[in-house]
């Protein structure tokens, strides 16, 4: 288990707190949705977190096999919902591989991303697209 602490700052604001490390930010709810936007909103972060458990689940597989994922960028786009209710439609994964994955480890790489726990814990009505380019 992992403690986590929030506290409602008022006007649609949040502060989180890891309280094991103590590591703190903020979110806000977005402009279209009555917020300031000045940060992370709620949503944006489960974005992130399919972003970001994609490329640690493959690092951590990559690292096991003396294999260097240094370098990858990714880009996630989120997609809310037109219709009610708002919700996370679709979410868009773009990973720029770095330089020196061969043809083989490939495969492996990207069925352990498209099975990373974000993605397995994401409701099914929210349309995954994760897309891998790789340099060569």
């Amino acid at each position: 288990m992992v403690p986590i602490s929030v506290v409602y700052q008022g006007q649609l604001r949040c502060q989180a707190t890891h309280d094991n490390s103590g590591i703190q930010f903020i979110t806000d709810a977005p402009k279209d949705n009555q917020g300031r936007g000045e940060s992370f909103s709620p949503t944006d972060l489960v974005a992130t977190a399919l972003g970001s458990c994609i490329i640690t689940t493959m690092g951590i597989r990559a690292r096991n096999d003396n294999v260097s994922l240094d370098g990858t960028t990714i880009a996630v786009e989120k997609h809310m919902s037109t219709d009610s209710p708002r919700r996370i439609a679709k979410i868009v994964v773009h990973l720029v591989m770095c330089q020196g994955i061969s043809k083989e480890y490939r495969r492996i790489i990207e069925q352990i991303g498209h099975a990373c726990p974000v993605a397995r814990s994401l409701h099914p009505d929210v349309a995954l697209e994760i897309q891998f380019r790789y340099p060569d």
